[in-house]
């Protein structure tokens, strides 16, 4: 069945009964990664420099616009894969958010409540107090563990402080998967004089996939987050090794279906009328199979809706986000969220 056919017949069999199929059904789970653009909430730890993030800074209505910021958060969220699932990711990696209080406000919010939404986090050492967080529906995934790995890099012979990344094993619908959640340091002072934290980051990502790998070659993992780099940059295609080519993927390998769309012109966040991808989910060959009695991947997908396009001013086309220069904007996000969908037969 091709897999136009296959979309066709999922859309006419949407009231029918497996019994009744003349054809294979199949499942399909969304699986999405999101920089939620500072999601701090409005009290002030005087143990980090949150006083720093946007949030922090308003001078008045800070209650009104965190709600309205956790609102359109949950909103996103909620509305993405169900194009063709009808339903929210089972799945999401999420970035840029201060605390568990926030991710607890924004899975209990009522755009996502019904889906019974859990996360895991850990607090990173990030100077601005920013973590990464995986949030998952109860009904369809089961965390068996999970661990937080520091990022130790230093700059002038000073430690830079940056986010931890998040591994976490479970079973997707029974099924094993083992997902890496990413937000890898800025280009702050420049693409090239950074460069060697990121590559310092896709190597740690390595080293965790390397390990899993030892004790089973054929391990799904998925690797999500906001790298910012490109596909194309060297800790993205050289220190990771993420492939283009579906037919350049080895056993251990792994592939990036969002080189394609970087090749192509799209991005997930712009500055300088220049578009950059930096919101990527990659994963290891075992999901290529193409044979569908367990879960692969079918195709990637940038979210960018309308509604979350900036539609008027200088920064008309971009990401719709949250923070300008005049306080809160009731945006969403300067990056898009990006997404894969998982596929299975049923038998």
């Amino acid at each position: 069945m091709t897999f136009l056919k296959f979309i066709l017949f999922i859309l006419c069999l949407s009231f029918a009964t497996p019994s009744k199929a003349q054809d294979k059904l199949y499942k399909i789970h969304t699986v999405a990664f999101y920089n939620l653009e500072n999601l701090f909430d409005t009290i002030n730890d005087p143990n980090k420099l949150d006083e720093y993030s946007p949030m922090m800074e308003l001078k008045t209505q800070r209650k009104t616009a965190y709600e309205q910021k956790v609102r359109n958060m949950a909103q996103v969220l909620a509305d993405i894969g169900k194009d063709l699932t009808s339903k929210p990711p089972a799945l999401i990696g999420v970035c840029e958010l201060e605390n568990k209080a926030v991710l607890e406000d924004l899975i209990n919010h009522k755009s996502l409540r019904d889906f019974n939404y859990k996360f895991i986090h850990y607090d990173s050492p990030d100077i601005r107090g920013i973590d990464v967080a995986l949030l998952y529906r109860e009904d369809l995934f089961i965390p068996i563990n999970s661990s937080s790995h520091e990022l130790k890099i230093y700059g002038n012979e000073k430690r830079v402080f940056t986010r931890d990344q998040l591994l976490v094993r479970g079973k997707l619908d029974h099924e094993m998967f083992h997902i890496i959640v990413n937000h890898w340091p800025s280009r702050r002072g420049g693409e090239s004089k950074s460069n060697y934290k990121r590559v310092a980051a896709a190597k740690l990502n390595k080293h965790l996939i390397d390990s899993l790998q030892v004790i089973d070659p054929y391990s799904k993992i998925l690797i999500m987050g906001d790298l910012n780099d490109n596909p194309n940059n060297s800790s993205v295609k050289n220190a990771l090794g993420a492939k283009s080519n579906l037919k350049k993927v080895n056993l251990k390998g792994i592939y990036n279906p969002f080189s394609n769309f970087y090749k192509d012109g799209l991005g997930t966040t712009a500055y300088r009328d220049a578009w950059s991808l930096f919101d990527q989910i990659m994963f290891t060959k075992p999901l290529l199979d193409k044979v569908y009695d367990t879960f692969q991947f079918y195709k990637a997908g940038i979210y960018n809706k309308n509604y979350l396009i900036q539609q008027s001013g200088t920064y008309k086309g971009y990401p719709f986000r949250s923070w300008n220069y005049g306080g809160f904007s009731n945006g969403f996000s300067d990056h898009f969220p990006v997404y894969i969908y998982l596929i299975k037969a049923i038998e």
